[in-house]
């Protein structure tokens, strides 16, 4: 019997996976936002109650934005702003 943990992942393909590692970022699968995981706006909304069966998690903010998820306005502003400003011009987005 095995008592190894393992995490379900989002990959890049927007499909989930196990992982033995913990992702690095969070993400609200209906809206397709990811953010950090001390997001006060995320926090707020896992407090009322209806965020949690839409929550999902990444390895890293790479695999997040290959899924199609966006930078959160809150807790990742200054991607959020870089993201929107990429949406106008109709060019690719990558925080790096």
């Amino acid at each position: 019997m095995s008592t190894t943990k393992t995490y379900t992942l989002i990959g890049a393909d927007g499909r989930p996976h196990s992982s033995p590692v913990k992702g690095e970022w969070g993400g609200h699968r209906g809206s397709k936002i990811y953010g950090r995981f001390d997001c006060p706006t995320a926090r707020r909304a896992i407090m009322r109650g209806g965020y949690v069966t839409h929550r999902v998690f990444f390895a890293d903010e790479a695999t997040a934005i290959a899924a199609g998820y966006r930078p959160c306005g809150t807790c990742c502003e200054d991607r959020h702003q870089a993201w929107k400003v990429a949406r106008e011009k109709g060019e690719p987005w990558t925080p790096w």
